[in-house]
C-alpha cells in the first residue's frame, strides 16, 4: 500500500468529519451567539437561556440534517470499499 493513497483517505476522512460537525455545530453557535447578545443587551445573566435555544437548534439540526448526514457518511464508506482493491492491490 502506497503511503500516498493512505494520506489520501485519512485527509477525505477529515474534511468530511469537519464538514458534518460543522453543519451541527454552526447553526448553533448562531444561536448561542445571538442569545447572548440579547443577554448582554438586556442584562439578564441567567445560564439556562442560552442552553436551551442552542440544545433545540442542535436537535433540529439533527434532525432536519440526518438524512445528509447519513447519506455522506454511506457515500465516503462506498467510495472506499471499491477502491478497496485497489488500496490492497
Amino acid at each position: 500500500m502506497e503511503p500516498e493513497v493512505v494520506v489520501e483517505i485519512m485527509s477525505n476522512a477529515l474534511f468530511l468529519v469537519i464538514k458534518l460537525v460543522a453543519a451541527i455545530i454552526i447553526p448553533s453557535l448562531t444561536v448561542g451567539l445571538v442569545v447572548a447578545v440579547f443577554q448582554a443587551a438586556t442584562s439578564i445573566n441567567e445560564q439556562t437561556l442560552s442552553f436551551l435555544p442552542r440544545l433545540i437548534v442542535t436537535l433540529l439540526a439533527l434532525i432536519f440534517g440526518g438524512h445528509w448526514l447519513t447519506q455522506e457518511l454511506v457515500d465516503f464508506f462506498k467510495t472506499l470499499i471499491m477502491n478497496l482493491p485497489e488500496v490492497m492491490g
